[in-house]
């Protein structure tokens, strides 16, 4: 079953920054600067942290996965002002 989820990250190094972004562009949509929408499998979602993993510096960086739940039940926990979310695609993740 597949699962929404909100990645935010705060990045202290330039070059990690690029790489996390570049490597969350496989897994999901950009909502904002360092915020992802993600409609991932539970495997999808541990390729996922293994990725982050790799890059992210545990003493400087932090990323913030927050679990909206199955995707018909997300419609009442996000609220946008002003444009809007587009539509999901159907779509798998691409890992890079």
């Amino acid at each position: 079953m597949r699962r929404r989820y909100i990645v935010s990250y705060d990045v202290a190094d330039q070059k990690r920054l690029r790489r996390i972004y570049k490597k969350m562009c496989g897994f999901g949509d950009p909502l904002q600067l360092s915020v992802f929408h993600c409609e991932l499998s539970e495997t999808e979602k541990i390729l996922l942290l293994e990725a982050l993993n790799e890059i992210v510096n545990s003493r400087e960086d932090c990323v913030m996965i927050i679990d909206l739940g199955v995707p018909k039940e997300e419609k009442d926990r996000i609220e946008f002002i002003g444009k809007p979310l587009s539509p999901p695609e159907d779509r798998c993740a691409v890992i890079v």
